[in-house]
């Protein structure tokens, strides 16, 4: 698992959850002294709420501070070994450093726009006293992959070029690919 670098918001809403844990807990003191179950369990609320509002503000933080996107994105698939190659380059469109960038990337066999195939709405029930060849030919038809693409940072404005391989099963016709860019 990689670490998001954090950039000066984010230390501050550290700095802002603990200060607030600390007058609650203060608070707490004022209010129960006498009460040892009801400190404590004044002092674990505090902590429960100061720290789902401090990881819930680092999340926001992440998500609208660390802006990346994809430019020139190739794709070309490569035969020899059945693999998919994606190529082109992440520039950095935020105001702070992007420690890493990872690519979520979906590949879906006969997506939109497909033909329709035998059995594609109903499966025939009938007798199966010899097994069915369909039971034995189940074929994924979803390839699913993340790759990090940018592992050494990404300053403001810089642009990086990238380059992705995912597998490319042979049976697959008409696919529709997605992928979406995640940056920290």
């Amino acid at each position: 698992m990689k670490i998001p670098y954090f950039t000066i918001l984010h230390w501050l809403d550290v700095a802002f959850f603990l200060l607030l844990f600390i007058f609650l807990v203060i608070l707490s003191l004022k209010a129960a002294k006498d009460n040892v179950k009801l400190l404590l369990s004044m002092i674990f609320a505090s902590f429960i709420v100061t720290a789902f509002g401090a990881v819930l503000g680092l999340v926001v933080l992440e998500k609208y501070t660390k802006k990346a996107k994809l430019l020139d994105v190739q794709q070309r698939r490569v035969l020899i070994n059945e693999t998919l190659v994606l190529k082109g380059k992440v520039k950095n469109i935020g105001k702070f450093k992007i420690n890493y960038c990872k690519l979520d990337i979906k590949l879906v066999n006969n997506g939109w726009g497909g033909k329709f195939t035998k059995g594609t709405f109903f499966k025939p029930g009938g007798l199966k006293l010899f097994g069915s060849k369909e039971d034995k030919k189940k074929k994924p038809n979803v390839v699913k992959a993340t790759r990090y693409i940018i592992t050494d940072g990404l300053k403001p404005g810089e642009i990086k070029n990238f380059s992705a391989v995912i597998p490319y099963p042979p049976y697959f016709k008409n696919t529709f690919l997605r992928y979406k860019l995640y940056c920290h």
